[in-house]
């Protein structure tokens, strides 16, 4: 593997989260002000996080990843540690309709389903890599990894938490794919996590009120009936519908870095689930392309870095994390769009939030702890074939 794929990504994440400040600075700015008087609340706030975030990653980069195949204690560890948590948010009261969140003094939360994310990752990739040829068997390949995924899904499905249930579904069953689970085991686990989302949707009159002005939407582009106008009236699109406006007012080159007009309380969540949509305003097309361009690179370099890893389990962390990133930061971004239905999904390295930074820096650096043991690989055989041609 060459060293050049782990500077560039370590570039693509510098390029992200510089660029999250610089949005996040003005997007944040009219809420800071109404809450403590300064316009820097936030992007303080945020850059602790993002220092806490560098700290966790690199720690997790220079720890061996073979660790948690090889000590067991600390799989066992990481998975009761994490459902405690994702248990222990129903212990406080609900926010804007969900138990998401574990409160921290110093006004910080913790939101436990972010981890349940890495911990997905790291579990089944366990599991996988440990049953070996076994993967193809309808028990050990499809049943007891779906069960896993399910410890962690199930809790954060009753929060509830729609997108993380999402993000944990999908890269579950995209790490059973690549091992090599058998398409006729894994579909009807899919359509199960399916079934159980549909459910929880249909039982869920915020989140069917959102579904229903996309659907109409997606219906009238097609030509199956249906009014547009009617949908930019409806109170249930009201999200989607400012910020497709922040985007058009942004054009090619954006209206001026801190001169957005939707952060002005127009544009709710504008700090933290719709900040690309500011950032499309101030800075046009220009910056929605860049942003998407440098996630899009930074995913093909982990699925380089996956292919030159030394073993099928550093393979499957280095899929898995990877895909965690970039799944949500295209899901986001489609929603900011109105591409896909509305849904509170934070962009990774630029949404406002503790948990989410730390999580997506903590991805990288299991995906760097990857990539530096294939380097550290090829050079000791390097070093072996010099040795033995000098003899």
């Amino acid at each position: 593997m060459r060293r050049s794929a782990l500077y560039l990504l370590g570039l693509a994440v510098t390029i992200l989260v510089a660029l999250g400040l610089v949005v996040l600075s003005s997007a944040s700015e009219v809420r800071s002000i109404r809450i403590c008087g300064k316009p820097w609340y936030f992007v303080t706030r945020q850059l602790l996080f993002i220092a806490l975030g560098i700290f966790s990653a690199v720690g997790v980069a220079l720890m061996d990843y073979h660790r948690w195949k090889d000590r067991r204690w600390m799989s066992i560890g990481l998975a009761a540690l994490v459902f405690v948590a994702l248990c222990a948010v129903f212990l406080f009261p609900a926010i804007k309709g969900s138990h998401r969140w574990i409160p921290l003094p110093g006004g910080i939360s913790v939101q436990p389903s972010e981890v349940a994310k890495l911990a997905t990752v790291v579990l089944v990739s366990v599991w996988l890599d440990r049953i070996g040829w076994k993967v193809e068997l309808l028990l050990h390949g499809a049943v007891y990894p779906g069960l896993l995924i399910g410890f962690f899904a199930l809790p954060v499905i009753l929060e509830p938490d729609f997108g993380s249930f999402m993000v944990i579904g999908l890269v579950g069953l995209m790490l059973m794919f690549v091992a090599g689970t058998r398409i006729l085991h894994l579909g009807p686990i899919a359509l199960l996590a399916a079934g159980i989302g549909i459910w929880k949707i249909m039982h869920n009159a915020n989140r069917m009120a959102r579904l229903g002005p996309f659907i109409a939407a997606v219906a009238s582009f097609l030509g199956l009936g249906g009014d547009m106008d009617a949908q930019m009236d409806d109170p249930a699109a009201y999200q989607a519908n400012q910020s497709v406006i922040a985007i058009r007012r942004g054009g090619l080159l954006g209206v001026g870095i801190g001169r957005s007009m939707q952060k002005q309380n127009y544009l709710p969540e504008a700090w933290t689930d719709f900040i690309f949509a500011v950032g499309a305003e101030e800075m046009g097309l220009v910056f929605s392309a860049t942003v998407i361009i440098v996630f899009c690179a930074f995913f093909g370099l982990c699925i380089y870095i996956a292919r030159k890893a030394p073993d099928r389990f550093g393979r499957l962390l280095v899929i898995g994390m990877s895909a965690i990133v970039f799944f949500q930061a295209m899901f986001n971004i489609g929603v900011v769009c109105k591409a896909l239905p509305t849904k509170g999904m934070a962009l990774p390295f630029f949404s406002y939030g503790g948990t989410n930074m730390v999580t997506s820096f903590v991805a990288v650096g299991f995906i760097f702890s990857v990539g530096l043991r294939a380097l550290k690989e090829k050079d000791t055989k390097r070093s072996l074939g010099r040795k033995a041609f000098a003899n």
